[in-house]
């Protein structure tokens, strides 16, 4: 299947099981208590932009410490690869990828690329800039969903690099991420990579104000869900009823990122018919991101089918690159 949009015309990515919509993961999450909702519904084009400013602040580590670590050593994965194409699953605006073509560019390989994302707009905005930087890239975008699952991922008949930056698998469950990489390799042949990277434990402080920057970019990123509830589902949220509020949980050694009702209000959901009361205090889960140590990143992939090729870690083990293998 394909869409038009703005003239440019992006394959879909064809589920392999039922995704939930909207409407079901509110049912499931927002009108349950504890309350919660799927980060995935924060990148829609404005939530899209304003992660790309949150990953500019001056608080906000992870993607320069993976932006640096990528930079060091894109020219040893490319070399040791030669991937015929690069698969990038929540590719966004591809800013840290480019790394990887840059090291193309060097030794001489032109691989296909192919950025899968939720939001057709960034795709479109990524791969017309892809295409004028690099000459020789051919940019396939897939608009989808890779949570509905990856038997239908594209792929060369030959070496095909799969990439999972960002940290993004901190952003499942011990559990969900188990089996999302098990599904993942299950989809690959002995001459496939998977790149994967992943945020270290550090001190509470500084996972703190990553993500609670002095700029409120991320309370913005945060607040914009209520605003997509609005949209999509006729909603009445008045953002200046919530605030933004993340904190580091030792125990489980991860961010959890919630929205806070600040007072007692009631919230119509139009084309679902339906209300929800809060009362001050009560808050909404929109977010966890998990944080490794080596050795639980390793057994990860180990666990799931991988033979860890080599383990890049940033100065300061600030953060991991994992370079993957089927076995």
């Amino acid at each position: 299947m394909t869409t038009v949009t703005n003239n440019t015309r992006l394959a879909e990515m064809v589920p392999t099981r039922a995704i939930l919509s909207l409407s079901e993961d509110v049912a499931n999450g927002l009108m349950q208590v504890p309350r919660s909702l799927p980060a995935k519904y924060f990148y829609d084009e404005k939530g899209s932009w304003l992660f790309d400013q949150i990953c500019d602040s001056p608080e906000y580590y992870p993607t320069r410490a993976e932006n640096m670590l990528l930079a060091k050593v894109s020219e040893d994965i490319i070399n040791e690869q030669q991937p015929r194409c690069i698969v990038e699953l929540g590719s966004g605006t591809a800013r840290k990828t480019r790394h990887l073509f840059d090291a193309c560019s060097k030794a001489g390989f032109s691989p296909t690329y192919i950025p899968i994302d939720v939001c057709d707009e960034i795709l479109i905005a990524s791969k017309n800039a892809l295409e004028k930087e690099y000459e020789w890239l051919e940019v396939n975008p897939i608009v989808g969903d890779y949570t509905g699952g990856l038997g239908n991922l594209p792929r060369h008949s030959q070496c095909n690099l799969v990439v999972f930056l960002g940290g993004t698998i901190g952003n499942f469950s011990e559990d969900e991420a188990r089996k999302f990489l098990a599904e993942l390799r299950a989809t690959m042949t002995e001459k496939d990579a998977l790149l994967i990277g992943a945020d270290r434990i550090k001190p509470p402080e500084v996972l703190h104000a990553a993500y609670n920057d002095d700029a409120g970019v991320t309370a913005a990123f945060n607040l914009n869900v209520l605003e997509v509830l609005n949209r999509e589902l006729e909603a009445t949220f008045d953002l200046d009823g919530f605030e933004h509020y993340a904190y580091f949980n030792p125990i489980q050694s991860r961010i959890e990122m919630h929205l806070v009702s600040m007072r007692n209000q009631s919230i119509s959901l139009g084309s679902l018919q339906k209300e929800i009361d809060f009362i001050e205090g009560d808050h909404i889960l929109t977010e966890i991101s998990r944080k490794f140590t080596r050795i639980e990143l390793e057994n990860l992939l180990v666990e799931a089918g991988f033979e860890v090729m080599k383990h890049y870690e940033s100065d300061g083990d600030k953060f991991s690159l994992l370079l993957g293998r089927p076995v």
